[in-house]
């Protein structure tokens, strides 16, 4: 599972991924810095990545548009760059089970 991780989220964790999520990127290395959340939303679709966000709209999406591409929804409160590395890390299994075996659209991650 590879991750794309929103414009609202640092690209410098990105290299601390790649061991749990290899070939995961940030909107901002692949250009996608200006691009419209339907446009990150294609990009992810034809690209095979599951996106991480704090944004509400791309939930809205995952129920409207359903999967692919799955998202984790990051519902922390103003997490620093080492909290949203430890709840994606930490969590891995957790949320692979409810992407890839469960089916989810979408995952949740609380503090």
């Amino acid at each position: 599972m590879k991750l794309l991780l929103d414009e609202n989220l640092s690209r410098r964790l990105v290299p601390f991924l790649q061991e749990a999520y290899p070939g995961s990127s940030q909107v901002a290395l692949l250009g996608l810095e200006q691009a419209d959340d339907a446009s990150i939303w294609t990009y992810a679709q034809q690209h095979d990545f599951v996106i991480v966000s704090k944004d509400a709209d791309f939930h809205e999406r995952s129920l409207v548009f359903g999967a692919p591409p799955h998202f984790i929804w990051l519902r922390l409160h103003n997490p620093s760059k080492s909290q949203v590395l430890s709840a994606l890390l930490s969590r891995q299994s957790g949320i692979e089970q409810s992407l890839l075996n469960e089916g989810k659209n979408y995952v949740e991650l609380l503090p």
